[in-house]
Parts: structure tokens; sequence; C-alpha cells
């Protein structure tokens, strides 16, 4: 476990290091820009230093060359996104959002890996654009996409790494529906409900219906409710508690595929998310025997 703890700590560390590098060591900025910059390596040098040794409010404001009155309220900053943590001795180290992040990046980063071929040959067998994505933070964000060569023309608007609706999308109601009520709830408190098409689930009643009905199913569907044109498929994908933590889907223009074309894709598409999610570790439970009582076939379900 300690090992574990420090390899988390040296890849933050790298991981501020490369930051540091990339975007802020430009010359060409100014005036303002170049101040904000300073303050932005200043709040990188000293998460990294911390992540090294506690540090005391003396050894922040030296290490970052500034009074200790900005030190103390860089610290504070940090300390409020718990990127650092004030100690009992009153010293500085390093805290746990940043390695918050570091999970998530790898979390990330591991499933796009274990599902890839499996994202792969699904496009192969069904020929549409498949994406793959994962509820990260207060967020839902494609993490994969494999595109269709139909889509040539016609591009969708779809990116790797961009943040998708959470009430007006296949893969969004998808995680939204399989949420315990408490976080789903959380999320739902920060959005403002928008009617894009004639389709869209705008109001909290609404679509907590239809998230009810994607539970009942196993599956969802985007019926142009955020692009009118876009029809989409999307099944859960569970990691080894048995938590749903992603989302698989299969998306066409209305142009190229009507939703009930695309939904004669289920059966394939449901085995995709299960092998995805046994290669997170996800075990499904036995199938109730028939004779088994009506409680436990309840329970199994």
């Amino acid at each position: 476990m300690r090992n574990g703890v420090k390899w988390r700590l040296r890849m933050a560390s790298s991981t501020l290091h490369i930051l540091q590098r990339k975007r802020w060591a430009r010359p060409s900025l100014r005036g303002g820009g170049i101040a904000l910059a300073q303050s932005i390596r200043r709040a990188i040098d000293l998460i990294r230093r911390s992540a090294e040794h506690p540090l005391s409010l003396t050894e922040a404001a030296d290490v970052l060359g500034v009074h200790k009155s900005t030190a103390l309220r860089i610290l504070q900053t940090l300390e409020s996104a718990r990127f650092v943590r004030r100690t009992g001795a009153g010293t500085y180290v390093l805290g746990s959002g940043l390695i918050e992040l570091s999970e998530l990046a790898l979390g990330s980063m591991d499933l796009r890996q274990f599902a890839a071929a499996h994202l792969r040959a699904l496009q192969r067998e069904t020929s549409h654009t498949v994406h793959l994505a994962q509820l990260t933070g207060d967020e839902i964000i494609y993490i994969d996409k494999v595109d269709s060569p139909a889509f040539d023309a016609v591009k969708l608007p779809s990116r790797v790494g961009r943040a998708v609706s959470i009430y007006a999308s296949a893969v969004g109601k998808t995680i939204l529906a399989y949420l315990p009520s408490e976080e789903r709830d959380r999320l739902l408190s920060h959005v403002v409900f928008e009617r894009f098409t004639d389709t869209t689930f705008a109001d909290h009643e609404a679509l907590e219906a239809e998230l009810v009905r994607i539970r009942e199913n196993g599956w969802a569907t985007d019926n142009g409710e955020h692009d009118a044109y876009v029809m989409c498929v999307a099944a859960p994908i569970r990691d080894s508690r048995g938590q749903v933590i992603a989302a698989a889907s299969i998306t066409a223009i209305e142009v190229i595929a009507s939703l009930d074309q695309l939904k004669s894709n289920l059966p394939r598409l449901l085995e995709t998310a299960n092998q995805i999610s046994g290669e997170l570790g996800y075990t499904p439970p036995p199938a109730p025997s028939p004779d088994a009582p009506e409680e436990s076939r309840s329970i199994a379900e």
C-alpha cells in the first residue's frame, strides 16, 4: 500500500512537471498573461514540493520566492481544492484532490485499453460509429470513438474528450439511470434543462420516467434528443463491484439508419458491453432457476 501511494505521488509530481513545461514556459505571454503564468507556476511548484515532504509556511514562501502572506493565500486556495492539506503540525502536504485526478485519468486509460478491441469489433460488424463514454467527476466524457466510414461526408459532433449531455444522450441517460439516487439528484441539481429538439426529455419528471424504462430494459436510446438527425442506442458497462461506470453506444445519422434499425444491433451491443465489463472484473449474477421462489428471482434481477 505504501509503495502504491509513493507511485501515485511520483505520477502526480511528474504530471505537474509536464504541464509546467508545456503550458506555462511560453515567451509569447504579455502583461497580465505573464503574471497569471507566474502565479500558476508558483502553485505547481508548491504542489510538487508538498508531494516531496511537508512544507512550513516559511519554507513555502522561500520555495516560491514570495512574501509569507502571498504564500499563505496560494496555500489556502490549493487547500480549498484539496490539492494540499494542512497537518496538525501546521505544515502542508499533498492533498487528496490531485491523487483523485490521477486515479480518474488512470481509470479512463485502463477502461479505454480494455474496451478498444471490443469496440472496434463492434464497429466492423455493425458498420456504425461506436462510442465509449465514462462518468468523470460531474461530467460524462467521450473517452473513445470508432468512426464509421459512412460518415465521411457528414461528421458527427462527438469528440473524444468532449462532455456529452447528461440528459439528452443515450450514453448519458444510461449512466445516469444506474447511479444511486442521491448521486443522480446531485448531478441533476446543476442541470438547466433545455429542449434541444421535440424529443428532448426537458424536465425532471419526464427524465425520471425515462430512466425507469432504461433500468427495466437494460439499455437506452437517443431519438434525436440533442441533434435531431442523430440516432443512438447505448448499454451500461460495469466495474468489478457491479457499478455502472460507463456506457458503450452505436450511433448513426438518420439518413444512414433509423432508430429501429439501430435497435436491431442491440444484442451485439449488449454482448460487447458485457465483454468489456468482464475485462473490468465484473461477473454477472447467476440466472435464477425457473423453479426458484419469486423473491429469489427478484433479488437476482
